[in-house]
């Protein structure tokens, strides 16, 4: 049968758009979104510059579909922090996740949300705008479960949910960053250990 979805013409016969998209992701992490070229994605990916216009578009937008495959799956587990019991466990669940991942072997280190915006000129000032919107978007999740944590009283009426989710994310950015430079996982943990003796007492 013909495959006649749009963008199917010129695809090379075998192509996985998920998995060529996972190569996609991996080119903009580690190199950034200026630094990946057409020719660097194309080679990653496995297909033609016509094949990747017709499935995905322009750079840009093959831009915005790896970032989102990355939230898809290399930032699941923080779906899997916010669903924790208390906000202690959301917490340390994300921050110990995030470190793991940020380490992750046969990954680039750090995060793609920073590593990928390093640097942008001001012609491309919106993918660096994206993906503070990304990491906003995070934070705002974030705030909203512990803003109901305040409400179950599994925190005290006068913490902050919006302190504390800047406090949680903060931390989070800080491993990338050193994630980055090269600092092993348990250096990492480690910071994390220091982080959570911050965290305030649960309220009984």
């Amino acid at each position: 049968m013909t495959d006649t979805r749009p963008g199917a013409r010129g695809r090379p016969r075998g192509f996985d758009a998920d998995q060529a998209l996972d190569r996609a992701v991996e080119v903009f992490w580690r190199q950034g979104y200026e630094g990946a070229s057409l020719g660097d994605l194309t080679a990653a990916m496995g297909i033609n510059k016509p094949s990747l216009y017709a499935a995905y578009g322009n750079k840009r937008e093959l831009f915005d579909r790896a970032l989102a495959r990355y939230a898809e799956t290399d930032m699941a587990y923080a779906g899997a922090a916010l669903a924790r019991p208390t906000a202690h466990e959301v917490a340390e669940t994300f921050l110990r996740d995030n470190a793991r991942a940020l380490t992750m072997p046969g990954r680039p280190a750090g995060c793609f949300s920073i590593q990928s915006g390093l640097s942008c000129s001001p012609e491309n000032a919106g993918v660096s705008a994206t993906l503070a919107r990304a990491r906003r978007a995070g934070e705002l999740a974030m705030r909203e479960r512990f803003e109901r944590a305040v409400r179950d009283g599994d925190l005290g009426p006068g913490e902050d949910p919006a302190d504390l989710a800047r406090y949680v994310m903060t931390v989070s950015e800080g491993l990338a960053v050193h994630a980055a430079a090269g600092t092993p996982l348990h250096e990492l943990e480690r910071t994390v250990d220091l982080a959570l003796r911050a965290w305030p007492s649960r309220t009984e």
